[in-house]
């Protein structure tokens, strides 16, 4: 629903090759910028103060055991994009871990998986479209949600459909484990925040940049293609001079 209004519009930033270039990275920088300020405006206010509190008050092993909970639903949804990417072994290796935690991990607050061998393999609808051979498209910030792509906007209401709060049908308990789901993973990045503060002179450019190399990444497991090289005799026809005029007889 997000990302409807812009499919028209972005039809020229999309790339041919699944994570190549587009015809252009940030086209909406402006809006972007000011929705970026929005985002963390929102946070230092109400997100930072409220993990705070939560990350002084909850042990860590009770955030740690939310984690878990939360990460076992995402290990579920992960099994079903590594299969539509046609990674059979990785989504069976993430259907044992759902099994695993669980059957053993208290329905998946204990992470047993990991214990045993069975390593997290994180993938969600963005990267399946990415797999399938669409292109990033233009870089977009979205209020709350924060840094994505034309490709991620598609696949975020897939995404936030595979969270536990979406198979309640009690509002109350919905919106209570949405928070907590934002609260508990805030509370997480303290640290991060602080090192990004400190490090980063222009902080929307970097999370823009870490954003995308990242998602690139994700999309080819790691093994990014190297860029097709130059073709040193591009352009040498435009180059060359014109043929001089005859003389006048």
């Amino acid at each position: 629903m997000l990302a409807a209004p812009l499919l028209a519009g972005c039809a020229t930033t999309l790339n041919d090759v699944r994570g190549g270039p587009g015809a252009k990275l940030d086209p909406w920088e402006n809006w972007n910028r000011k929705v970026f300020a929005f985002n963390e405006a929102l946070d230092e206010k109400v997100l930072k103060p409220v993990a705070t509190a939560y990350s002084n008050i909850v042990p860590e092993l009770v955030r740690r055991g939310v984690d878990n909970f939360f990460g076992n639903f995402a290990d579920a949804w992960s099994a079903v994009n590594n299969f539509l990417q046609g990674k059979g072994q990785a989504g069976i290796y993430d259907v044992m871990r759902v099994g695993t935690n669980t059957v053993f991990g208290l329905g998946g607050v204990l992470d047993v998986a990991t214990e045993v061998g069975l390593e997290k393999t994180r993938e969600d609808f963005g990267q399946t479209l990415g797999v399938w051979g669409m292109g990033t498209g233009a870089y977009i910030v979205w209020p709350v949600f924060g840094p994505s792509s034309v490709r991620d906007s598609i696949g975020l209401p897939m995404d936030i459909a595979a969270s536990p709060a979406t198979v309640i049908n009690d509002g109350a308990a919905r919106y209570s484990l949405s928070a907590l789901r934002l609260v508990n993973t805030r509370a997480n990045l303290l640290g991060a925040t602080r090192v990004l503060d400190d490090i980063a002179l222009d902080k929307y450019t970097f999370v823009r940049d870490v954003y995308l190399q990242r998602r690139r990444s994700l999309v080819f497991d790691g093994d990014e293609p190297s860029p097709p090289p130059e073709d040193p005799t591009a352009g040498d026809e435009a180059e060359a001079p014109a043929p001089a005029a005859s003389a006048p007889k």
